[in-house]
């Protein structure tokens, strides 16, 4: 068993480095990237004044799945997050296609996230989006993100608490200015609430909300994890909830035309602040990507790791390095994958699984608990959701809802990347007899 000192560690075993309040920032990170500076619009352009409804609605069933995660997490201290509890619950197959499935989402996001990175760099440095410094700029981040990753864990946690204090601190700001502008006509109600619309905006508010369980995939690196992660995800998840629906009231009372906003954050700071309130704002967004992308590499990386580990895919990515005890080999696997992605901006096809992708990690975890609970003496729960089963039942049905309001062409992308996902799993799987062969003869 790793110590948890995050300095000592065995030959070829990884570092419990992140300690209970950096775990607290990576969830933070995880989730909150840029998805908030752009979906108030979007909501509100879908059903009005009662988008903060759907905030609250969206935040009561993600709070029901945090639930459910909190205790399946409570019970494992390996690498893998909801990779390994679909494979503990029902077995590789599963398993492996909620990794694969993870890992999409990770890649995608973070090709996603960091062209978001530049198109709001360009606000203070307009050549960043165009020409050859675009491909530099993205290498360049790509680089340093997997450097970071690579010289320790302890680094990414460090960067990780910066960067999230300082998204904090910029979205505080914004809040605490635009309460003093506040126009109460803007929250009357235009009509009745349409039921399918509003479904919709829950589903899209979804990417806003989710991103947690990617804090739950490093857990070999996480200082007593079966403690920590329950009390991480429970604390973020409420800070973030509440400042989502914060910024959702200081936007739809700021700015009247919030359902034409792209960047409702910033139009609306330009409002009450002038240039340079969105300026503030503009860095806020860099600084909340940039968190994002080093925990959204973190946990990608050690999905390779986790599944190799397990005989699932190469052997050689389930290698540590010797000094710095990360899983090199994984991460810079993952760093070549984002890069290419980043640069030919053809992750805009694959972004549109994420979201069922999500869900779909989300109902085999819930799904996971009650069968998990029969297990207890093999796997006892240092947290135990209150009304476990019926939560996960409950949080289940609310997913499948979700599910059912997404458009067709979604669920076929996510049914075209899970079938992927079976095609790599089956071949390695042919090949990889053939491959232990290959060994012992070299061997001899």
């Amino acid at each position: 068993m790793a110590s948890n000192n995050a300095e000592a560690a065995a030959p070829g075993s990884l570092v419990r480095g992140i300690g209970r309040w950096d775990l607290v920032a990576v969830v933070i990170n995880g989730v909150i990237g840029a998805g908030i500076f752009g979906l108030p619009g979007k909501v509100y352009a879908a059903v009005g004044v009662y988008s903060l409804l759907s905030f609250i609605v969206c935040a009561a069933v993600i709070s029901l799945i945090v639930l459910c995660f909190a205790e399946v997490a409570s019970r494992f201290r390996d690498t893998g997050g909801p990779y390994l509890y679909a494979r503990e619950s029902f077995g590789p197959v599963v398993g492996f296609e909620v990794g694969w499935m993870l890992w999409v989402t990770r890649a995608t996001a973070f090709a996603a996230n960091v062209n978001l990175l530049i198109e709001y760099m360009s606000y203070f440095w307009p050549a960043a989006a165009t020409g050859w410094t675009r491909p530099v700029f993205i290498a360049c981040a790509v680089i340093l993100y997997a450097t970071i990753n690579i010289i320790g864990v302890r680094s990414t946690a460090l960067f990780s608490d910066v960067f999230t204090l300082g998204k904090l601190l910029v979205m505080a700001f914004f809040i605490a200015i635009g309460f003093f502008f506040l126009a109460p006509e803007n929250f009357a109600s235009s009509g009745a609430l349409q039921a399918g619309a509003f479904a919709n905006s829950v589903l899209l508010l979804v990417y806003a909300f989710s991103g947690f369980e990617i804090a739950a995939v490093p857990a070999a690196e996480i200082r007593d994890p079966q403690r920590n992660l329950p009390f991480a995800l429970i604390t973020a998840m409420a800070i973030i909830a509440a400042v989502y629906i914060v910024i959702q009231i200081v936007c739809i009372g700021t700015l009247p035309e919030l359902a034409d906003s792209s960047r409702p954050l910033v139009d609306a700071s330009s409002r009450f602040m002038g240039r340079v309130g969105a300026s503030v704002v503009t860095a806020g967004v860099l600084i909340s990507v940039a968190g994002n992308l080093s925990v959204v590499l973190l946990a990608g990386s050690r999905l390779p790791f986790a599944m190799a580990s397990r005989g699932e895919l190469p052997q050689w990515l389930a290698a540590t390095h010797p000094r710095f005890h990360t899983p090199h080999r994984s991460i810079l696997l993952t760093s070549a994958v984002v890069l290419a992605l980043s640069i030919s901006g053809s992750f805009i096809y694959a972004l549109t699984v994420s979201t069922l992708a999500r869900l779909t990690v989300y109902a085999v975890t819930c799904a996971a608990l009650p069968i998990l609970r029969k297990r207890e003496r093999d796997l006892p729960a240092k947290f135990r959701a209150p009304a476990g089963n019926l939560v996960a039942g409950l949080s289940m049905l609310l997913v499948f809802w979700l599910f059912a309001n997404s458009s067709l062409r979604e669920a076929r992308d996510a049914a075209l990347a899970a079938a992927l996902g079976l095609v790599v799993y089956y071949v390695y799987r042919a090949a990889r007899p053939q491959a232990a062969e290959r060994t012992t003869e070299t061997k001899s």
